[in-house]
């Protein structure tokens, strides 16, 4: 892997973002506070992004190249549409990497730090109405995770039955 520093709140870095679909709503303030907990990871074909267990705060946002998901060695999905997330179950709910990633092609990611989401916690009553609001969300984004943990198990059990199946034949 390939990292650039923590990226600064420079035009070029607000306007490439800019260019990609998932930031285009973002409001420039929201996408200086992205930029300062953001670096830029290249990774070649191979490599591991996310392993599956792991308890890092990194959340990515794919900018070019192709990403397979994998849980317990089964290919859960690929990502290859530049601004799509990948591990944000992990930051969702706080339990461990419920799959792995690998680049499928030379990926270039915009990774996320968000163990630096405390920095902006203010004692302003409008932010800390936004703070319960965020709460609220988490507490959603939650229980959809759940959800999601317990389809992607399902689905890994699924495809094993359906290889076990087609090695009886």
């Amino acid at each position: 892997m390939i990292e650039t520093k923590y990226l600064k709140n420079d035009v070029r870095n607000i306007q490439n973002l800019l260019a990609i679909p998932t930031f285009k709503k973002l409001e420039a303030d929201n996408i200086g506070k992205l930029i300062r907990l953001s670096k830029i990871r290249q990774y070649e074909i191979g490599e591991c992004i996310i392993k599956e267990g792991d308890l890092d705060p990194w959340v990515y946002f794919l900018l070019s190249g192709r990403v397979r998901v994998e849980k317990e060695g089964v290919e859960i999905s690929r990502i290859s549409e530049p601004g799509h997330l990948f591990g944000e179950m992990r930051i969702l709910d706080s339990s461990s990497r419920s799959a792995s990633v690998f680049a499928e092609k030379k990926t270039l990611c915009l990774a996320v730090n968000t163990a630096g989401k405390r920095k902006f916690v203010s004692n302003n009553q409008e932010d800390r109405d936004l703070e319960f609001l965020l709460l609220l969300y988490r507490i959603f984004a939650e229980f959809v995770s759940t959800r999601l943990r317990l389809t992607n198990e399902e689905l890994v059990k699924a495809k094993r039955e359906i290889l076990t199946l087609k090695d009886d034949r």
